[in-house]
């Protein structure tokens, strides 16, 4: 079969109607994410995001199938519960967006309608604009708390820097558009700054990731140890659903795109974070590889305190930029 964006949105439909087959419970399922783009490709790997909606609390809520080494069906389960207050959903940093204009797959009870109606009220109006962004930068400032009174370095600190640094940066984002996307963060984090009128920003947030000290031989040089380690995590059990053996050339191919392109240091946000998930999920002796190229990056222990430094100051700035007003999107 041939992968195009035509031939996913299929497949996403017949995964819906043959899911409402075998589950009374299914209330809705929507398509969203890359494929809601014109070009959802990356390095000729994309995946197919579904959220499916359930009358109960589902049992799973997250799953990986693969469909090809390129490709994969990323399904969210979400109970029904979460969606009873649309009016609400308006200024939901996540869902908000997500809602407002989500590819319809499977649908009972009028449940877009209903939805949608109270999320795309007002949706653009500056102080729900403003409202979903200021949520997540009050999330980052908390986290930031947390994380400067932490002691040590490893894995789980790391992640919650990367989180308070996606917070932040979602926070910028969600003055002019959607949230990021995971594989083109960065990429797209330059062109939200821009529009924001802060395009520092996008410097300083590289800066926080290391990008001042690799080039891109080095980082190509981290893509045999990240496979391994990325294998390795997928085979436990314990391991984020991020670190999916289907999700392997996603990745991959992004990443080998994204070192070619005008910008190879944008391939270090998922680099970073797909390398310390599955570090997280391996034995501390395992972790050499990935804590080698953490120094390498300035995002050692002994460096730790510097970056949450200028993390810090990032929020500031952020901070200040709530402050201003904003203008809605078209």
């Amino acid at each position: 079969m041939q992968i195009t964006r035509e031939n996913l949105i299929r497949i996403a439909k017949e995964t819906a109607e043959k899911s409402a087959l075998s589950d009374p419970n299914l209330v809705a399922a929507y398509l969203t994410g890359s494929l809601r783009t014109n070009n959802p490709f990356l390095g000729d790997a994309t995946d197919v995001d579904i959220v499916f909606i359930h009358a109960v609390e589902p049992k799973v809520r997250r799953e990986i199938i693969p469909i090809s080494p390129e490709t994969h069906l990323d399904i969210i389960h979400n109970p029904r519960r979460l969606y009873e207050k649309p009016k609400e959903l308006r200024v939901h940093p996540w869902l908000g967006p997500e809602l407002y204009d989500p590819l319809p797959l499977y649908v009972t009870r009028h449940f877009f309608e209903f939805v949608q109606a109270g999320v795309r009220d007002r949706f653009n109006e500056p102080a729900n604009v403003q409202a979903r962004s200021q949520q997540l930068v009050q999330e980052a400032r908390q986290l930031w708390n947390k994380l400067k009174s932490r002691e040590g370095f490893g894995p789980a600190q790391e992640l919650e820097y990367l989180r308070c640094a996606s917070l932040a940066a979602n926070a910028v984002a969600l003055l002019a558009g959607n949230p990021l996307g995971e594989r083109r963060f960065l990429l797209q984090f330059a062109e939200r700054a821009r529009a924001a009128n802060q395009p520092d920003l996008a410097a300083r947030l590289l800066k926080m990731l290391g990008a001042n000290a690799v080039d891109k031989a080095a980082l190509s040089g981290f893509l045999p140890e990240w496979e391994r380690n990325f294998l390795d995590a997928a085979a436990s059990p314990s391991a984020d659903k991020r670190i999916s053996a289907a999700r392997l050339g996603y990745y991959k191919l992004a990443f080998q795109a994204m070192l070619a392109g005008e910008l190879p240091q944008a391939v270090l946000w998922p680099l970073l974070l797909t390398w310390t998930l599955a570090a997280a999920a391996l034995p501390p002796l395992w972790q050499t590889p990935w804590r080698s190229a953490c120094e390498k990056l300035g995002l050692s222990e002994a460096s730790f305190h510097d970056r949450l430094g200028e993390l810090d100051k990032f929020l500031d700035s952020i901070e200040a930029l709530q402050a201003r007003p904003t203008t809605s999107q078209a």
